[in-house]
């Protein structure tokens, strides 16, 4: 049984909307959120990445940079840009993208839980991260971007949004980057009611995207209540912002993987060592996977598909069978020497949403010797992982749209 509990949110009026929503903080660079955020005193950037109004040089893990963000976000409320609801409610977040549309519904989900693996994870989470986002809860007194979460499908849930979309959204806009964001506020008691005891039928939440916000976020919880001679249990903080999407609707576009070098070895030597365990064959254009255990590769300016055999391919061990731990074994690391990805700084990590020519153009400058294209990691496998307690390998998914921060913040007091 999960628990799912309306809030009272802070977010932008209407009219600031657009201007507020910020790509969330972990995908940018201080350097590419500084210029995201530009002339633009309205991002939510200001909030969660304080650094970008602070000397160039400043560390980022700086207690200044905390009480920047808080400075940052009392700002906006107080100027009337942000503004809490009167009433607890939950929240319907649309994101369009092309022909791709998924509906998910913003609340606040449960610190317990998350603890007890009623909420599942798939992703080992690092304590340098962690460290930043409990600091960054702890100063704002805030959970100021929502994880991204998944369940299963419930006709009862999507019933319950369906209706409620067939009325006009308080908020309707289109990112820089095209992606189209609604949002419609659910603030009817019997409906709110409705929706908390239908998610006491789904068994379990998934968390798709945001481990060390999640992380974090138990451990501020852990913190405030050690700090709180009569706590209850009950308090906000005792929960995180969430946004829950039926596992039917989230995509997950591939993560690839961009190599310095080749670890000493001549063209020719590193495609006969990749021969032994994969079917290696040119292509003229870019290859892009259409299936489980094809990959594309781009050296020296050529590309070429590459084939794991059926047995590596039917692997018995649900992490050993995912794309992403073949090249990893077979390819990456007894052969260019990538012993552990998480860590070793000849490789990088590009996701879908760039395309093939970001990956042509790293390796045509010289940067990079090798690229190559996965195919995606599905939702099923993330589930299966997260049922069976396995951790995935780093970078197995990227998820496209992503959430803004800034659409809605929950307050811990």
């Amino acid at each position: 049984m999960a628990t799912f509990r309306p809030f009272r949110a802070v977010r932008p009026l209407p009219k600031h909307a657009a201007a507020v929503a910020s790509k969330p903080y972990d995908v940018l660079t201080s350097e590419e959120a500084r210029a995201e955020a530009g002339e633009n005193p309205l991002s939510f950037l200001h909030v969660g990445k304080p650094e970008i109004d602070l000397p160039a040089n400043t560390n980022p893990y700086d207690a200044s940079v905390y009480l920047k963000g808080k400075e940052n976000l009392e700002k906006l409320i107080s100027n009337r840009i942000l503004r809490q609801d009167q009433n607890p409610s939950f929240y319907v977040y649309a994101q369009t993208i092309g022909e791709h549309v998924q509906h998910g519904i913003a609340g606040c989900v449960s610190v317990e839980e998350y603890r007890n693996n009623t909420i599942r994870k798939h992703e080992l989470t690092r304590p340098d991260k962690e460290d930043d986002r409990t600091k960054h809860i702890l100063a704002t007194n805030a959970h100021t971007g929502p994880i991204f979460m998944t369940y299963h499908a419930e006709p009862g849930i999507d019933d319950v949004v369906d209706q409620i979309i067939l009325g006009a959204p308080e908020y309707d806009f289109v990112a820089s980057d095209g992606v189209r964001h609604e949002l419609w506020t659910i603030s009817n008691e019997e409906i709110i009611r409705s929706i908390t005891d239908l998610f006491r039928l789904v068994d379990c939440l998934y968390i798709a995207d945001g481990h060390h916000r999640a992380a974090a976020a138990a451990r501020a919880a852990q913190k405030l209540a050690a700090s709180n001679s009569r706590h209850s249990g009950t308090e906000e903080y005792n929960y995180f912002l969430a946004v829950l999407f039926p596992h039917n609707q989230p995509r997950i576009l591939e993560y690839n993987r961009i190599v310095k070098d080749l670890n000493g070895k001549s063209m020719e030597e590193f495609l006969d060592e990749i021969r032994e365990k994969f079917d290696v064959r040119r292509r003229t254009t870019p290859v892009i996977p259409t299936t489980r255990g094809e990959y594309g590769m781009y050296l020296e300016g050529n590309w070429y598909r590459v084939t794991a055999t059926p047995r590596i391919l039917n692997a018995k061990d649900l992490i050993e069978r995912l794309d992403v731990s073949i090249l990893q074994n077979h390819l990456l690391g007894p052969i260019l020497g990538i012993d552990d990805p998480r860590m070793n700084k000849r490789v990088d990590f590009v996701g879908g949403i760039r395309g093939v020519k970001a990956l042509q153009q790293r390796v045509d400058s010289g940067e990079m010797a090798v690229a190559f294209t996965l195919y995606p990691t599905s939702m099923q496998e993330l589930i299966a992982l997260s049922d069976a307690g396995k951790i995935m390998p780093p970078k197995s998914t990227w998820f496209e749209p992503k959430l803004r921060d800034g659409v809605v913040v929950h307050m811990l007091h």
